[in-house]
């Protein structure tokens, strides 16, 4: 049995470092001829028995990280089962860290939405004792408040909409903000047609669609088996995360009230 866990953080926070005492038997001070790591480093490591654990270590300068989010995004954050993200506490460059990190959770909800997440505080031993705890206290703070995103609600959606899955045809919908164009539906009905027309001629399927500009953003994603849903929000501050995460723990409720529906025997008409 083969479990994925990718190890990450900036340059310099100590992640091989890490790995090469946990799973190398390294001693401390060895770990100081280790170069920095390029790319990605890939390990194999037997675990209790049947348990192999595929490490991918992943180089921490900007330029990899930058390219582990845009061109290598669903090689790196696809099937992983355990992502460890460690943070250097003696940083100068916390915003950058912390922008980092929210990176990989956004990643990581896209590709491996089942993913455990671990956050590694390290070199907590060069701090000072009487203001560790102070410190570590402040970091763990700040990492829960950008892991929060299971706390946003979907009453942040300017508004939401729900279409039959065959015709596109909206069927229900919720509005927070009053809209000018009362045609908008019928103009997104046949947009998306067009779209997944388009799609078949390729021989490819419709999933999802995402588009943002300066005014809002607007989801597309497959909801129950017979309907899309569609998002719209026009908060700067709310991530595609976010929003995904309250359509992906959404949907299971929904298909439940479908199932009962379905399931529920037509009264004879008259």
């Amino acid at each position: 049995m083969k479990k994925k866990v990718l190890l990450m953080g900036k340059s310099n926070s100590g992640k091989t470092s890490m790995r090469s005492i946990i799973f190398a038997n390294y001693i401390a001070r060895d770990t100081r001829r280790l170069g920095a790591t390029i790319d990605v480093e890939h390990s194999h490591v037997r675990f209790l028995g049947n348990l192999v654990l595929n490490l991918w270590d992943c180089g921490g300068q900007e330029a990899f990280m930058e390219n582990f989010f845009a061109s290598q995004r669903d090689n790196i954050f696809r099937n992983v089962e355990v992502l460890i993200y460690v943070f250097d506490v003696e940083s100068r460059e916390l915003e950058k860290d912390m922008h980092y990190y929210q990176s990989c959770l956004e990643a990581i909800l896209q590709s491996s939405p089942e993913a455990k997440i671990f956050c590694l505080i390290h070199k907590m031993d060069l701090v000072q004792e009487d203001q560790r705890d102070r410190i570590f206290r402040e970091r763990e703070r700040d990492l829960e408040r950008l892991s929060r995103p299971l706390e946003c609600t979907c009453f942040q959606a300017d508004e939401v909409l729900l279409f039959e899955r065959a015709t596109f045809l909206v069927i229900a919908r919720a509005e927070r903000k009053e809209h000018g164009d009362i045609h908008r539906f019928e103009k997104v009905s046949n947009i998306i047609k067009q779209f997944k027309l388009s799609c078949s001629k390729i021989a490819a399927q419709f999933q999802s669609m995402q588009l943002s500009n300066g005014n809002f953003s607007a989801y597309i994603d497959v909801f129950t088996p017979n309907t899309y849903v569609m998002v719209v929000i026009s908060d700067p501050n709310i991530t595609p995360a976010i929003t995904l995460l309250n359509i992906k723990n959404a949907r299971k409720h929904f298909e439940k009230l479908e199932g009962v529906k379905q399931s529920q025997p037509l009264l004879p008409s008259q």
